[in-house]
This record gives C-alpha cells, sequence and structure tokens, in this order.
C-alpha cells in the first residue's frame, strides 16, 4: 500500500481549488493507500500573523476536511506543528541544501510580486516542504502544478541527504492530476487565497451567488462563437457539470449561443448543490470544537510515532547520535 502525504494551509477561506487541487484527491484515496493529510501552520506563517487568524484558521480546516469526507480513523491527520520533529529534521535538511537550489523557485518571487512580506521562511519554504514530506517518508505527493518545482526540489534533497549519509529517505514523486491541477480563479489566474479569486466551498447562498457571477469574461456577443479552451467560466462548469451537460455548453460556445449570464447561474446552482451537505456538517462540527481537538490530538499521536522513527534515523546517519 503506498503512503500518500499532502497538506493544506489554514490561511484563509477553503475554496473549489483547494477541493479539486488537492483534497477531493486525498479523501478518494482513503481506501486504497496509507494516507497522511495534515494542516500546514507552520508553513501559514509566512503571510499569517495574526494569532486568532490562525488559530481559528486551523480549527476551520480541520472541520472543512471531515466535514467533505475525511474519516481520521482511516487515515493520519494532524496539524503540522504539533510535531515537533520537524522543526529539527527542516535544520537538517537546510545544512545541505545549496543556495542555489532556493533561488530557483519561482514561487517566492511570485509571491514577493504579490506583495508577501520577503522572509527567510518564505524563502525558505521548500526545504519545510521537504521536511513534512520526507519525515514520514512518504512515496506520492499530490501536487498543483505551481508546487511541482517544490516537489522537485524535495527530491533533490532527499537524494542529495542519501547520497551523502546513506540511504535514509524515500525519494518522493509527485501526482499531478491533468484536468484539474490548477483551477482557474474568477480573473482566470490559478485560483488561491494570495490572489483574492477564490470561490468558498462553505459561503452562504446568497453571497456565493454574488461571487460566481463576478467571474471575468470576454465581451464577445451572445450569438457569435467562442473558444472554450480560453474561458475560466468555461473550466469551472467542467468540474460540476454532468458530461451531458457541457457537451450542450461546449456545441453553444463553438457555434455560438453560449450567455455568460445564464452559464455563471447554471454553475452558482451547481456549486450551492454540490457542497450543501458538507457545509450542514461543517456547521455541526464547529460546534463541537472539543471533539475536532481530540480528532487532531489523536492524529499527531499517529504521526510522531512515523516521525520519531525517521529522525532517530537521520540523526544517526548525520553523527547527532553519539
Amino acid at each position: 500500500m503506498k503512503r500518500i502525504l499532502s497538506g493544506i494551509q489554514p490561511s484563509g477561506k477553503l475554496h473549489i481549488g483547494n477541493y479539486f487541487g488537492m483534497m477531493q484527491t486525498m479523501i478518494r484515496q482513503m481506501e486504497s493507500a496509507d494516507l497522511y493529510v495534515f494542516i500546514v501552520d507552520l508553513h501559514a506563517l509566512t503571510s499569517v500573523h495574526d494569532r486568532e487568524r490562525l488559530r481559528k484558521g486551523t480549527l476551520e480546516a480541520a472541520a472543512d476536511f471531515l466535514a467533505l469526507g475525511l474519516d481520521p480513523e482511516r487515515c493520519t491527520f494532524w496539524v503540522q506543528s504539533d510535531v515537533p520533529e520537524v522543526c529539527e529534521l527542516t535544520w537538517m535538511l537546510s545544512t545541505i541544501t545549496p543556495m542555489g537550489l532556493l533561488e530557483r523557485c519561482h514561487s517566492y518571487k511570485d509571491k514577493v510580486a504579490k506583495n508577501i512580506a520577503p522572509s527567510h521562511g518564505l524563502f525558505s519554504y521548500p526545504v519545510l516542504m521537504a521536511a513534512d514530506i520526507l519525515l514520514y517518508q512518504a512515496e506520492i505527493v499530490p501536487v498543483g502544478k505551481d508546487q511541482k518545482q517544490h516537489l522537485e526540489v524535495a527530491r533533490d534533497i532527499a537524494i542529495k541527504f542519501n547520497n551523502t549519509f546513506g540511504e535514509t529517505f524515500v525519494v518522493p514523486e509527485p501526482a499531478i492530476s491533468g484536468s484539474t491541477a490548477i483551477v482557474p480563479g474568477l480573473d482566470g489566474q490559478k485560483m488561491s487565497k494570495s490572489y483574492g479569486n477564490t470561490i468558498p466551498i462553505f459561503m452562504d447562498e446568497k453571497p456565493l451567488r454574488k461571487v460566481v457571477m463576478s467571474i471575468q469574461t470576454d465581451s464577445t456577443p451572445v450569438e457569435e462563437a467562442k473558444d472554450p479552451e480560453t474561458c475560466n467560466l468555461y473550466a469551472l462548469l467542467k468540474l460540476f457539470a454532468s458530461p451531458e451537460k457541457m457537451a450542450e455548453v461546449h456545441d453553444l460556445y463553438v457555434n455560438g449561443g453560449a450567455a455568460y449570464g445564464y452559464l455563471k447561474q447554471d454553475l452558482f446552482e451547481l456549486i450551492n448543490d454540490y457542497f450543501v451537505d458538507a457545509r450542514a456538517k461543517k456547521k455541526d462540527l464547529l460546534n463541537n470544537l472539543d471533539y475536532l481537538r481530540e480528532v487532531l490530538a489523536g492524529g499527531a499521536e499517529k504521526a510522531r510515532e512515523k516521525a520519531t522513527v525517521t529522525l532517530d534515523l537521520a540523526r544517526d546517519r548525520i553523527g547527532l547520535k553519539y
């Protein structure tokens, strides 16, 4: 059984890009894989410096996963900072990570360009991500295309550590879904909390409709043909609509007759219906925070059982056990 690992930041409201880019895949893997899922609160510190926002966001992220179908009895589910071993391993890995490897990472430059304050934590983010993966000897890591480079960095670090100190870490492989690797946001860019272009999953009906109706489209008249492959509205519809519905929509695009306003209304109804049960379950979970904390504590205990074995091996390999 393959070990699969991925995580999500508690730095904002969960959106459909998170769900289709990673969460749906992870939840479906519970039956066939040794699944590790965690909330990356340490990573969130690169952009979130508000105590209440981080605390609340962590509990909400836990409720999000459980409401969407994650079963903590069939996986390992925890909060990153509850396993302190990851910080020690991060330091070990940082001592062998070439500066050039990090300087080539485009994510740092992209985030700074989006007005996220530059910091050592933001720059060395890929090393902490590598520690997250290698600490649990993950074999498969589902990532979006934007995170593929960071996974390649984790592989490079694992290989260098193994070559320097002896076989220690599994070298992870990425799993990227071609159809949902990048979910477009309201403006056509990748859907991201950093860009403020998201469609939140757990938004109430009225504000959800307002957000969906704000999706940016071009000014091509209804009766003229349009290219569906360049339209972010079309790409979002494909995530929710049936194949039969998408065949009809595709015909309207290529032959004329695609009215963006009506299609946005269709998309709103599809999203609202798709997540209606999850929204109700999340409200119940947030009314029982003691249960959420109990689930996360149990998950951290399971995660530490694996983490301590790997860290002891790394300490021995590197010479920290004497």
